[in-house]
């Protein structure tokens, strides 16, 4: 046996929690991106999302199921937010991550809730405080093997836990309508993809989009919704809309939820008469 296929094996057999594997994987995108190219403002700043972050989903949850709550969630959605905000302040990130949160409790269908959480932060943010932050959108150069560490590893990690079809189908539909728009606009088609290889896209391709409790039921459904994205991505990115992907899953992705349970609720309904 080669060391090749010993180390492929050894991985296999390592085995976390599934609720670790989101934890570890984003630590690993911040690590990479950070010591690779500096994206992050600050490690204080970082910190503060955080502490925002898991206050927001401790004091949130205990009201109002009167348990404690596994943090995973909330560590995603705080290093999410330090990554991707951008401020001379600091109350911006905290706000990021404590809508992130509060958004998980708040605007609920049927109880659950159907947004992404740190997708309707970064709107939100977009949205409210354009004047004070920003979202991060810078690429990372000709450089590119952070980014190929990051893809491999999150791809494999996707594999694991059976979503990456999710990020499969999108990354070709944003390839796809790239191609597309460079038609249109005359634009080189590796000016139009480039994105895809910044830190902002790193985050909405393997954590946002394939977000188990806010992605549909079934392998076909995600895989329409995943394209859906990419086109409702191209119309905006058409009108030169820096965050095009995340005002894209903003509103496909609730959509879809909502449709699929009109959906299975008429099919329950047939098959009960």
């Amino acid at each position: 046996m080669n060391t090749a296929t010993s180390l492929t094996g050894k991985l296999k057999s390592l085995s976390f929690p599934k609720a670790y594997i989101g934890p570890i994987l984003i630590t690993g995108v911040l690590l990479a991106a950070h010591l690779s190219f500096g994206i992050l403002d600050s490690y204080q700043k970082l910190a503060v999302a955080i502490l925002a972050s898991f206050a927001t989903e401790a004091v949130l949850h205990k009201l109002l199921t009167g348990r404690w709550r596994n943090m995973s969630s909330a560590y995603i959605s705080g290093i999410s937010a330090g990554i991707l905000v951008r401020s001379p302040l600091y109350w911006p990130f905290a706000l990021c991550a404590m809508i992130s949160i509060a958004s998980k409790y708040v605007l609920r269908y049927k109880g659950k809730h159907i947004w992404n959480p740190t997708n309707f932060g970064v709107v939100a943010i977009i949205l409210i405080a354009s004047d004070s932050a920003a979202i991060l959108s810078i690429q990372w150069g000709s450089n590119m093997w952070a980014m190929f560490v990051i893809w491999i590893i999150g791809f494999l990690t996707l594999s694991r836990i059976k979503l990456f079809h999710i990020s499969a189908v999108y990354v070709l539909s944003f390839f796809f309508f790239g191609w597309l728009r460079s038609l249109i606009t005359g634009d080189p088609f590796l000016a139009e993809i480039a994105p895809i290889t910044g830190p902002m896209y790193q985050l909405f391709v393997l954590f946002m989009i394939t977000d188990p409790k806010t992605t549909l039921s079934t392998v076909r459904g995600r895989c329409i919704v995943a394209f859906l994205i990419g086109l409702v991505e191209f119309f905006f990115r058409l009108q030169e809309a820096v965050y095009a992907p995340f005002y894209a899953l903003f509103i496909v992705g609730p959509m879809a939820l909502i449709v699929e349970d009109w959906y299975n609720t008429r099919k329950r309904e047939k098959q009960a008469q």
